[in-house]
């Protein structure tokens, strides 16, 4: 099923920079730049511009997420990421970014890509303040307690490293 893509107004606050763009097709994030050369040592975090600003219908909001390959091969993160930009906001896009490489620094030279952009339709929703709330299957099960990972245990995982250390120990 084919949509219609929605109409962002979009100014270029620095001429030369090209507009955002989806690398592939059926891409969800269209890829930010900078306009700024930089290097980042290791641990060092820097508010990057992206030389373009945007109006979107209300309604919606746009999320800046990290790219993984400069998050895999550089160790780059954002720092507040997914970075909100409100329907009413109308400066410069700017992305913070860390690097979080503990030995190497890393280098963004002018209008390499460094994150990308996804416009989602926004909910507003009415908070309705109750004495109790309705009961669910996971409850108030609090934040990563279902596990799933070797060093923390839990319902889908469990703690293989531990039952293998455990193992040995009796031969």
């Amino acid at each position: 099923m084919s949509r219609t893509p929605v109409n962002v107004l979009i100014r270029r606050v620095d001429a030369e920079v090209p507009l955002p763009e989806y690398a592939h097709p059926g891409d969800a994030g269209a890829d930010l730049r900078t306009t700024e050369a930089r290097e980042l040592a290791p641990g060092e975090r820097a508010v990057l511009p992206t030389g373009v600003s945007i109006a979107l219908p209300e309604g919606y909001a746009a999320f800046v997420h990290p790219r993984s390959g400069l998050a895999a091969r550089c160790g780059v993160a954002l720092v507040n990421a997914p970075g909100t930009v409100d329907a009413g906001y109308r400066g410069e896009i700017k992305v913070i970014v860390v690097n979080l490489d503990p030995h190497q620094p890393v280098r963004f030279e002018r209008f390499d890509r460094i994150a990308q952009l996804v416009v989602q339709q926004i909910e507003k929703v009415r908070f309705q303040e109750v004495a109790e709330l309705p009961d669910s299957a996971r409850a108030d099960g609090g934040f990563g307690s279902t596990g799933g990972h070797a060093a923390v245990g839990g319902r889908t995982g469990g703690n293989r490293y531990a039952s293998v250390v455990s193992d040995r120990e009796g031969q």
